[in-house]
């Protein structure tokens, strides 16, 4: 079955911002905006330059918004400081519970539309990929295609002012050079190993889509900046993933001013959760702020605002390790006070009990069994090995780190340039190590001074 099209329909609306609560937009009918696709595809020589040089049009997109219904309230803007990077932020003070913007249903992909769009038509392409493993990201799959079809109508799709505006250049796993990979962390290196798998995947099952014009499935750069639109620009419920337009230009921030309702009409209000003054950035959550390394990994930003980074103990995790805790989010070094999750602790504690089955298994019973003070006797019964352990895995880690950056000096900026951000994580990293470590050493000298 070949891709078929179905009307694209709209509604513009006034903004009503009586409240101060999301539903204060209240949309009213009018001509649409968005025009029926006829069936045929543009010329390709007519569509977006999606190469890294190529400038973003966002004006046009802000008023193609604007003509589509999308409203943003008074005191929220656009805006750039390179040209390259736009965001939303306050032009005036913003009270908490203040409407921010609304988008109708009609503007939104979603993985739910795109597959009542598509019908069948991809459906060879969705089963191949699940035989790929790639299962848990077909949801994203029907977007990538959603995008990849608005692309190939050029002017003559609805979309295309928005297309028109997407970034160019990328900063994320899928965009780095092989030698990126080389300057790459473990917990990094395994992320984005597994995002450039995932666009191979994609670009395996594009293939068994029928209707798209055989110059775009044979377009590796093309099905990247697609594939990296999608990943970058998607959010909400697992098996319904969503780009909505405009609300896709909010940056994340581990403190955020605004919060996203997905609204059961398919439409998307967004509200600020506390007061928010006259120039201050308007931010949502991209996900758990301490996990940095998956934000760079993922959207290619480093998140500086991070309370803590994953401890980078690189473990086979078994089921009785997750149960002591193993999870990237939860075994922590804070970058401010040097401290250590307790998990981090547990997990290496058991792993140091390795050798001796008996009070290994005592000490995952009682924290099995929230026996806190059998917990704490053992913890203390062996700190000096604990903590000795925790030390050497710091320096060992640091001593990477030296290593991974220094292969970097040097380097041509314009063939690699991932390469200076991707420093920059590692120094980030690196300073949260040493502030573990300044609070470590005198721990391990005066546990093994004790012991001796």
């Amino acid at each position: 079955m070949r891709l078929s099209f179905v009307t694209v329909a709209s509604t513009t609306a006034a903004v009503v911002l009586s409240a101060p609560v999301a539903s204060a937009f209240a949309p009213t009918r009018a001509a649409a905006p968005l025009s029926r696709y006829n069936g045929q595809q543009s010329s390709l020589s007519m569509s977006i330059d999606f190469g890294e040089g190529a400038e973003r049009q966002v004006q046009p997109f802000d008023e193609w918004a604007t003509n589509c219904g999308v409203q943003r309230a008074p005191g929220v803007q656009l805006t750039s400081q390179d040209g390259l990077d736009y965001y939303v932020a306050a032009s005036d003070n913003l009270a908490e519970g203040s409407p921010v913007l609304f988008v109708p249903d009609q503007v939104v992909f979603s993985t739910r539309a795109a597959k009542e769009e598509f019908g069948g038509a991809v459906q060879e392409a969705v089963s191949h990929l699940g035989r790929l493993g790639g299962n848990d990201a077909v949801p994203q799959f029907y977007l990538f295609i959603k995008v990849l079809l608005e692309y190939s109508k050029g002017p003559d799709s609805p979309w295309f002012p928005w297309l028109n505006s997407m970034p160019r250049l990328f900063y994320n796993a899928v965009s780095m050079t092989d030698f990126c990979y080389e300057c790459l962390p473990p917990l990094v290196l395994g992320l984005a190993r597994g995002e450039k798998v995932k666009l191979d995947n994609f670009i395996d099952a594009l293939q068994k889509v029928d209707g798209l014009d055989p110059s775009i499935k044979a377009n590796r750069d093309l099905a990247k900046w697609a594939f990296n639109i999608v990943f970058t620009r998607s959010f909400g419920p697992d098996d319904n993933k969503q780009i909505v337009p405009m609300g896709d230009m909010f940056n994340h921030g581990t403190e955020t001013e605004v919060a996203v309702n997905y609204n059961d009409d398919g439409s998307v209000a967004m509200y600020t959760t506390r007061d928010v003054p006259a120039g201050s950035p308007l931010r949502m959550s991209y996900g758990d702020p301490t996990n940095p390394s998956y934000f760079f990994a993922r959207y290619g930003f480093l998140d500086e605002s991070s309370p803590a980074t994953f401890c980078k103990l690189m473990l086979t995790p078994t089921a009785q390790l997750k149960d002591m805790g193993y999870d990237y989010s939860r075994m922590l070094f804070y970058k401010e006070t040097g401290d250590v999750s307790e998990e981090v602790w547990d997990v290496l504690l058991y792993q140091e009990l390795a050798g001796n089955r008996d009070v290994q298994q005592q000490f995952y019973n009682a924290h099995m069994n929230g026996d806190a003070e059998l917990k704490r006797q053992i913890h203390q019964q062996h700190f000096a090995e604990t903590s000795t352990a925790l030390l050497k895995h710091i320096d060992t880690f640091l001593k990477q780190m030296e290593e991974l950056s220094a292969k970097g000096v040097g380097k041509n900026e314009m063939e690699h340039p991932r390469l200076p951000l991707i420093l920059r994580h590692n120094e980030f990293v690196k300073e949260t190590f040493l502030q573990v470590r300044q609070r470590i050493e005198p721990m391990v000298l005066e546990a093994q001074g004790a012991y001796a």
